[in-house]
């Protein structure tokens, strides 16, 4: 295994936050290794919801500080990525049995005002049966309230997090473990381990900890550290459906216990519904929905729409596990979403992450290399509030209001640009890859020029360059993490993908 002998930040964990760091990291001038044991956003930040939002049902648990921190990020990420992020706008139907309207309306009030809004309108109440909206809702839902906040391509929010990194010099190494650690007063020597059991050793000078779920783990296990903050493993698991609604508005929809379940659009043609808060005591490799959870979000769905959402309607589902700081709240839906750091400077730095969630990733990343970087005698600032990630400079280099609001434009000249790509072809490069996807069009004046068709709209030039620059090893990185296809593809279309990349024997160099 080819590895850098020395570096000054070890990250280990390739989900959201770790890629984050690593980006931060990279762009200070700080030598950087991000490792990963499966792929990158395998497990929980490619389970989320797909939402960047500030919490609305946290302004009950009174949890201020953190919906302020995340309303804050939303817009900041809205022009940093705006290929993949972008306005979703949310309606709440209310009825007799929920919490009067007018306390509804002064939460709604108060969510518009913690943070300063450019890219997304205030909240009003609205009559559901003058409203798109409410169409598909049961007749008794009458009265409604819509309010803003973002929709997210989670997965790809982290490949271009790690991307972004090794554009900075990081070195990222997926399916590659951190098997064992020791540490002496000033560095760490970590045993990178791949697949293939091929072991290399690194020395780090500092070592960060964003393994997620599995973080009390690797610092007891492997780095033989005694967690001094408990972690809380709270399970999410969502359904999706064919599409249950034509217009473009999601839905929060409060639940009798309490909670509440969001029904948004899904890949043009489906309804994600979720998501569920049980407790995961079980294998963090092997998370999965139960028959219960799969009941329980039909429920809570069909209470609302015309239409019963039954489990036999159910297309797809997954579900991964939230690491939440254990804060002694009852249930698992109260559990605080915050995050905390903790550096151990007993010896060689190492930082702990633990919570956490996609909107304040940045923010997350930014603190965490704050804390460690002046240890490592680098005294650079934060950057990353002011960059784009990669594909995100459609209208310059620099973050845009612009980006956000006049998308369709750019898509629509993109289109003139290669008038010979199909529509649908073209809406889809355009949302997964932004302005890079002239990487993988460029130079090309004809659909021969893409190669072959692997599957079906998967050809052999998009197949090349997430190989070539976005560590995609096998079908299933491609068909749910990257451009997620895989709702829309038949049966056989992994092992079609698999047996290409197998045949192709491409290099598996990083960036």
């Amino acid at each position: 295994m080819e590895t850098p002998a020395e570096c000054d930040v070890l990250v280990v964990g390739g989900g959201i936050n770790g890629a984050g760091i690593a980006r931060d990291a990279a762009g200070r001038g700080l030598s950087t290794i991000l490792c990963e044991k499966d792929d990158l956003a395998a497990h929980t930040s490619s389970a989320s919801t797909k939402l960047i939002h500030g919490g609305l049902r946290y302004l009950e648990q009174l949890e201020l500080r953190l919906v302020r921190k995340a309303l804050g990020e939303r817009e900041i990420l809205m022009r940093a990525a705006p290929h993949v992020i972008w306005p979703l706008q949310f309606v709440m139907p209310h009825d007799s049995g929920q919490r009067p309207a007018w306390m509804i309306r002064a939460g709604l009030l108060l969510y518009d005002s913690l943070a300063r809004r450019q890219l997304l309108g205030r909240s009003h109440g609205v009559a559901l049966q003058r409203h798109p909206a409410g169409a598909p809702l049961k007749p008794s839902f009458s009265r409604g309230f819509v309010y803003a906040d973002g929709w997210v391509d989670d997965a790809r929010l982290v490949v271009l997090n790690a991307v972004a990194a090794a554009e900075q010099g990081a070195r990222v190494l997926t399916r590659t473990a951190c098997s064992a650690l020791r540490r002496d007063a000033t560095v760490w020597q970590a045993t990178l381990t791949q697949r293939d059991g091929s072991a290399g050793t690194v020395s780090a000078r500092c070592v960060v900890n964003a393994t997620g779920p599995w973080a009390d783990r690797f610092l007891s296990g492997t780095a033989g550290i005694d967690p001094t903050t408990r972690i809380r493993l709270i399970k999410g698991s969502h359904i999706v459906v064919r599409k249950l609604f034509d217009h473009a508005f999601a839905y929060l929809f409060q639940h009798p216990d309490g909670r509440v379940i969001f029904a948004i659009p899904y890949e043009q043609d489906f309804t994600l519904i979720g998501t569920t808060d049980v407790e995961h005591p079980g294998d963090l490799d092997r998370v999965a929905i139960t028959p219960a959870e799969i009941d329980y979000l039909c429920t809570a769905a069909s209470r609302y729409f015309r239409i019963a959402v039954t489990p036999a309607a159910v297309v797809w589902s997954y579900a991964g596990v939230r690491p939440l700081q254990d804060d002694a709240a009852g249930s698992a839906s109260s559990v605080t979403r915050d995050y905390q750091l903790q550096v151990d400077r007993e010896g060689a730095p190492l930082l702990n992450v633990f919570g956490g969630k996609l909107t304040t990733y940045r923010k997350l990343a930014e603190e965490a290399v704050d804390a460690i970087a002046p240890l490592l005698g680098n005294r650079i600032g934060g950057w990353t509030a002011g960059a784009c990630l990669p594909g995100g400079d459609l209208y310059g280099p620099m973050p845009s209001n612009r980006s956000v609001l006049e998308f369709d434009a750019w898509a629509v000249q993109l289109q003139a640009q290669y008038p010979w790509l199909p529509a649908w072809l073209m809406r889809r490069y355009a949302r997964a890859y932004g302005s890079r996807v002239q990487t993988i069009l460029g130079g090309r004046t004809c659909m021969a020029d893409l190669g072959a068709e692997v599957a079906p709209g998967l050809f052999a030039a998009e197949l090349d360059y997430l190989i070539r620059r976005e560590w995609a090893r096998c079908a299933d990185d491609i068909l749910w993490r990257r451009p997620k296809c895989g709702l829309h593809l038949p049966p056989d279309a992994a092992a079609a993908i698999d047996h290409w990349i197998a045949t192709r024997c491409l290099e598996t160099s990083h960036p």
